[in-house]
């Protein structure tokens, strides 16, 4: 018998065990927007909103700039109250792009936010880790770099993220430059900048000119940051301090709220949609006073409350119909979309997780969402950034990218040609289209389990967190960082030891 090559079962899997980077594009959706408020009540909720910013006000807290640059266009500036009249947030929105393109450090990775597309991106801001090993404790900057590299190594997440965890054992005046180089270096997708002072978010926009040049970034968007908002109608100094340098420098921000409902804003979705539309355009509109055209996007974070421990809840039927709705009035504003998320209140990477996570991802993908942070980690209602819940999101975040897709309706989609070949009675598996299609008439998970049960026994019975566990070990040991032009990272490091010797150290 002749001897075989590289052909057949060998090479097969030989292209399994290949340690590969591919990563996919951005979400590009052909499928239609969910849309559950008629006419009649966009109508209504623009209006109320309208009447909330004109006669209630919003206050721009210990910002004396703001509140001249409100003053100059025209709103009613009562001590730090602002009452914008009917009409006027609208209008200065409309200079704002309805999408943008956040250039990355390696140009196949940068994406498009607006339109009809999705980004995902990962956790944001929480405090504590757990994996599996070490439970639940506050997150180190080792923690931060082993996100930042799974995020890279994750084929269906677009985007690095900002503050995956906070890393508690570097001090608050300084660790932001070095996650900051940790995106940089450690992955060659698009990343956030800091916003937890201006002089931070100022910091990041002088790294981003040290990586891409600083004519490359005066004349293009390089990084999309949040910009939370203090729920109910409430705008602070350092998160607008964050937002005018960012605009300024034509730098993207995400206007947001932070709303649990019941305890930030009504009850009701209607009444917090209301809510959520005068706090967003009022924030928008102002990013617009600072430099028009600057990039910005709307956001809605938004979660119910349990009645009894006043505890927020994730993935409940309100919360969905909340982001379903902003969806469709921000479009009617022209602005790109954020919102949803691998949101849970789950202690554990367990069923609850699941259950809560897949509903809010599902709506986000439904309601029209341009930008999704937290679409991977997301446990214990924010607190936490679990290793293993990462790896299970990110997995899952293909299955969005599969519903995008839509039903292929060319011919090849058809199947005609199988079925006149089966015919009656025969079975599918050996048919020519069959052969052709199988490596992609199907989305395959890179995680979950679907052997046999006696195969899975014999295998270890490994539950989903034990797949994780050795998934997340897998991806870090498969980990090649992307290169970086050793000038550029001298030129960072440089600028990093600098502000560093000229910040004291402060963990406040």
């Amino acid at each position: 018998m002749a001897r075989r090559g590289r052909g057949g079962g060998a090479a097969r899997r030989a292209e399994r065990s290949a340690i590969s980077f591919e990563v996919a594009k951005y979400i590009e959706r052909k499928i239609p927007n969910l849309e559950i408020l008629n006419e009649e009540a966009l109508e209504i909720i623009e209006t109320n909103a309208e009447t909330v910013l004109e006669e209630i006000g919003v206050n721009f807290t210990e910002n004396p700039d703001a509140l001249k640059r409100w003053k100059d266009a025209g709103a009613d500036v009562q001590g730090e109250r602002v009452h914008i009249p009917r009409g006027l947030a609208r209008k200065l929105c409309q200079t704002a792009p309805s999408s943008y393109t956040q250039h990355a450090r390696n140009a196949e990775r940068s994406v498009v936010v607006g339109g009809e597309n999705l980004v995902l991106a990962p956790v944001y801001g929480p405090p504590f880790v757990r994996d599996a090993e070490g439970g639940r404790r506050y997150a180190t900057m080792a923690d931060f770099e082993k996100f930042v590299k799974l995020a890279y190594m994750s084929k269906w997440l677009h985007h690095s993220g900002g503050t995956v965890c906070e890393p508690t054992d570097v001090p608050v005046s300084v660790r932001h430059l070095d996650m900051l180089r940790a995106h940089m270096t450690l992955s060659d997708k698009p990343f956030m900048g800091s916003v937890t002072e201006p002089i931070r978010a100022q910091h990041s926009v002088d790294m981003c000119e040290i990586l891409f040049g600083k004519d490359f970034v005066a004349n293009n968007t390089v990084m999309t940051s949040l910009i939370n908002i203090n729920s109910p109608l409430t705008f602070d100094a350092t998160m607008m301090g964050a937002l005018e340098v960012y605009a300024t420098n034509n730098q993207a921000a995400i206007v947001s709220p932070f709303i649990v409902g019941g305890a930030m804003a009504p009850v009701s979705v209607a009444g917090t949609l209301t809510q959520v539309v005068a706090e967003v355009t009022a924030g928008v509109a102002y990013s617009q006073l600072v430099r028009p055209g600057a990039p910005v996007v709307a956001g809605a974070f938004v979660t119910s409350i349990d009645m009894g421990s006043g505890a927020p809840t994730f993935g409940t039927p309100e919360a969905g119909q909340i982001t379903l709705g902003m969806g469709q009035l921000a479009r009617r504003l022209g602005l790109p979309y954020r919102s949803a998320g691998g949101f849970s209140g789950s202690k554990l990477p367990d069923a609850q997780a699941g259950y809560e996570s897949a509903n809010s991802l599902n709506m986000g993908l439904l309601s029209g969402v341009n930008f999704m942070l937290h679409a991977a980690g997301w446990l214990e209602g924010g607190l936490v950034a679990s290793f293993e819940k990462f790896v299970m999101d990110a997995d899952q975040l293909g299955i969005l990218h599969k519903l995008s897709e839509g039903v292929d309706m060319s011919e090849n989609g058809q199947a005609m040609d199988a079925i006149r070949e089966v015919g009656p009675g025969g079975h599918f598996l050996g048919c020519a289209h069959t052969q052709a299609n199988f490596k992609t008439a199907f989305w395959r998970t890179g995680l979950l389990d679907y052997k046999p049960f006696e195969t899975w026994l014999e295998d270890g019975g490994a539950n989903t967190e034990m797949l994780a566990t050795a998934r997340v070990e897998q991806l870090l040991e498969q980990y090649q960082a992307p290169e970086l032009d050793p000038v550029k990272l001298q030129e960072l490091d440089a600028y990093i030891a600098e502000t560093k010797a000229n910040t004291p150290d402060s963990f406040a």
